[in-house]
């Protein structure tokens, strides 16, 4: 019998909307009341049911970002609507909170004897699960990945059929959070005698010049007689070379019983894992029976120290090192929340662009595929649950977490939940402190090589900060000095920072257009960048912290209503353009000289007029000129900005950034012309013919001597053709209303952004952008070809 094979199970699914309301318009399903009263009577998931109509998908799919924008600010602030981004999801739109999947699958005769299971990394939100015509099973909360065991229900040698009702009326969160299979579905076939799910841990412990690694893991036996089962582990590099092996010796399973397995091997000479130099290992554990290999898994993880200290913050493999993170939800510009792997790694770059070292979860398990991407591009993971409680869900969350990930190096904190008022102070202190502390252990139990926090904010003096490991301050920079003098051995750091809010290329708030200047624009509770990271980056007991937020995110539209439809907290853009706060963070964040002037030049009718100049950069002192005119030179305060009024003229602003009295940087913003023509460039020239990998397509509008016009808005379509499709397209505008799935977008301030996939066919795709109903003058049209080259081999999934 084969050993353990993950098969993807993305492909080839057909999708309708059902209907929350009316049963007529929900295929049927609990129109009477006998439903299950029968196994194996469910229509919808066998051959007799035509889906012929059913729109064709893969998966990952987000059904809520296809849907259109609804002004319903019933409720006010607590408007499920305003929150989610203004799409129609919830109990008053039956219609279009509730999607079916379907999909035939065959099963071979030789996987017969084999148990096989259909696992999900996650689904929003109640999920029923049914195959050939048996209901199997249901999931309702929208982070946590789930499985089930099809080995009773399937028809081995030949065809299967399987349906799931997705329902999304309730949420988990506040905030944007899709609907439906938003994330990879895998079949997992394997032999009765295998590893347990997310059971086989690395715990390494750096002593000296070499790391002594725990290994540990569990054998279940689901077959119907004894086993004597041994184990192999091998460790190897990133070269692949063997570093380390080690064997358990065999013990007697019992039928359907289970068995712990321990073992201990030494890496000399380690490379440690950290964000500038991300070295992995991975460790490949093989079950045999009789010398007969039963199952296998790979589990990649890292070497490394991560310790809070309450006097030198926070120490990667014995240095100190600040936590320079942002706190991001999981959507992007054109997908909703169904993120294409590529885009993970995507978004860690444009964080890592500005000297971002770590990311918060806010406020929900991730999706594996941004964890793997941290581990493997180097960027610290604060990891937190959704639900701060210790009833069985919320610890059931809590370990699937905590289980899931506890092998991955970017992980240096388990966080148990945020904001949580009515826990942290008050009347319900005590009940908080118990259920913290339970969650805590429960920590500990699973992971004890990481320390557990919560983001809390308030003064942490009391409620679920009791039991915490280390401090951490949501805002109130009021509290840690007092905190740090009172409590001197607990560390601290910002669990929640900043929220600046501005509108990439505005420089002026209007409240008419629901614009926010990217000067110094700040919601009642918040600070700006400067000021935040003037008290933490200037404090060595405080480990650093997270500024809310990286990337913007859908819902939660700040600090306006409709037609907002995201936020404006992030220090980029939806599609992840950068906002002039990103180039602080560049400067201070950053370990190279960096120089950012900004506002753009192009201020017609505004002649005569002062406008502000600032200039990001972290060199000793700033010239500034205006068409060659020099407008004085400023010495750059520490973590700081400089800043002129200039009065408006055409033409040319130029900073000059000097250390020590030598020019190091020159930037420039020059008046253009109108808009000419559009440019297309692509983040990669090739991508695979998988199915799943993408291309990011940066539209931008130029005037005749290429250069930016950072004030055009003009509309493009796009025509895909060849061996790719269309996926999602953006533009950064928090009040766009326009579709993210046609293939049209009006430029936001000069850019827009076009995400396309693969197919399976090897090839070229070709994309078109033309202006779409042109004025007088249109703009050039614009082609861009990207090669597609065959995928390799077939996809695996590890761990």
């Amino acid at each position: 019998m084969a050993p353990r094979e993950q098969l993807p199970f993305d492909f080839d699914w057909r999708f309708a909307l059902g209907n929350g309301d009316d049963p007529t318009k929900d295929f049927g399903y609990g129109f009477g009341q006998s439903d299950f009263s029968k196994t194996g009577a469910f229509k919808i998931a066998t051959s007799d049911f035509q889906d012929a109509g059913w729109r064709p998908l893969n998966l990952p799919h987000d059904w809520a970002v296809e849907l259109p924008f609804v002004h319903d600010d019933k409720g006010e602030e607590e408007s499920r609507l305003l929150s989610h981004g203004y799409k129609p999801l919830g109990r008053r739109y039956p219609a279009t909170s509730v999607g079916w999947y379907r999909r035939m699958f065959e099963i071979p005769e030789s996987d017969r004897g084999r148990r096989i299971w259909i696992e999900f990394d996650g689904a929003m939100r109640n999920v029923m699960l049914f195959v050939n015509g048996c209901f199997i099973g249901r999931h309702d909360d929208g982070y946590t990945p789930f499985r089930f065991d099809l080995t009773d229900f399937l028809n081995y040698g030949g065809k299967n059929y399987i349906a799931l009702r997705v329902d999304a009326s309730f949420g988990d969160g506040w905030f944007y959070e899709g609907a439906g299979i938003y994330r990879h579905v895998w079949l997992t076939k394997m032999d009765p005698v295998h590893l347990g799910k997310w059971e086989s841990v690395v715990r390494p412990d750096v002593k000296g010049d070499a790391a002594m690694l725990a290994l540990a893991t569990i054998v279940e036996n689901e077959s119907e007689h004894p086993v004597n089962a041994s184990l192999d582990w091998t460790i190897v590099d990133a070269a692949g070379h063997v570093v380390a092996q080690v064997t358990s010796p065999a013990q007697a399973i019992a039928a359907n019983a289970s068995m712990d397995y321990q073992a201990t091997a030494t890496v000399s000479h380690p490379a440690l894992w950290s964000p500038d130099e991300p070295h992995l290992y991975t460790v490949l554990v093989k079950v045999f029976v009789d010398s007969t290999l039963r199952d296998a898994e790979q589990i990649p993880f890292g070497i490394r120290t991560a310790i809070f200290d309450p006097n030198r913050g926070f120490l990667l493999n014995g240095e100190p090192l600040k936590i320079q993170g942002t706190c991001n939800h999981q959507d992007h510009a054109g997908v909703g929340a169904a993120l294409p792997d590529r885009l993970q790694s995507f978004r860690i770059s444009v964080l890592q662009g500005m000297g971002c070292n770590a990311v918060r979860t806010s406020h929900n398990m991730p999706t594996p595929e941004w964890v793997e991407a941290c581990d493997r591009m180097g960027m610290m993971m604060m990891c937190e649950t959704r639900q701060m409680s210790s009833n069985p869900s919320g610890l059931q969350q809590l370990e699937l977490m905590v289980k899931r990930y506890r092998n991955s190096p970017s992980i240096i904190i388990w966080s148990i939940g945020n904001e949580e008022w009515a826990l942290q102070k008050g009347d319900m202190a005590k009940e908080g402190a118990r259920i913290a502390a339970t969650m805590v252990a429960h920590c500990r139990q699973l992971d004890p090589t990481r320390v557990v926090s919560a983001a809390v904010n308030g003064d942490n003096e009391q409620g679920v900060s009791d039991a915490l490991d280390i401090i951490g301050f949501n805002y109130h920079t009021e509290y840690p000095d007092a905190f740090h003098k009172k409590h001197p051995n607990r560390a601290v750091f910002g669990s929640e920072t900043s929220s600046a809010i501005s509108t990439r290329g505005e420089y002026t708030s209007d409240a008419t257009k629901n614009t926010v200047n990217s000067y110094d624009g700040v919601v009642d509770w918040g600070q700006t960048p400067e000021q935040w990271w003037s008290f933490y980056g200037s404090r060595d007991w405080l480990a650093g912290g997270f500024a809310w937020t990286g990337f913007d995110y859908r819902g939660e539209p700040t600090p306006y209503g409709w037609p907002s439809i995201n936020s404006q907290f992030g220090i980029v853009d939806m599609c992840g353009f950068p906002k002039d706060y990103y180039y602080y963070y560049k400067a201070w964040w950053g370990k190279t000289p960096s120089l950012h002037v900004f506002p753009h030049w192009n201020w017609q009718g505004k002649e005569g007029q002062e406008i502000p100049v600032w200039v990001y950069t972290n060199l000793d002192e700033v010239e500034l000129l205006l068409n060659g005119k020099s407008l004085g030179i400023k010495k750059v305060p520490h973590l700081g900005h400089v800043q002129w009024p200039v009065v408006y003229t055409p033409g040319v602003i130029e900073a000059r950034g000097r250390r020590n009295g030598q020019t190091v940087l020159i930037e420039r913003r020059e008046t253009t012309g109108p808009a000419q023509k559009i440019r297309l460039t692509a983040d990669r020239p090739e991508i695979t013919a998988d199915r799943q990998d993408i291309v990011i397509v940066t539209v931008e509008a130029l005037d005749e001597h290429d250069r930016l016009v950072p004030t055009a808005n003009n509309k493009i379509a796009f025509r895909i053709s060849g061996a790719g499709q269309l996926i999602g397209v953006g533009n950064g505008n928090p009040n766009c209303l326009e579709s993210d799935k046609e293939p049209k977008r009006s430029l936001f301030n000069g850019l827009a952004q076009v995400i396309i996939q693969s197919t399976d066919k090897a090839g070229q795709i070709l994309i078109e952008a033309i202006e779409d109903e042109p004025a007088e003058h249109p703009l050039r049209s614009a082609t861009l070809s990207i090669r597609t080259r065959e995928l390799a081999s077939k996809p695996e999934r590890i761990g």
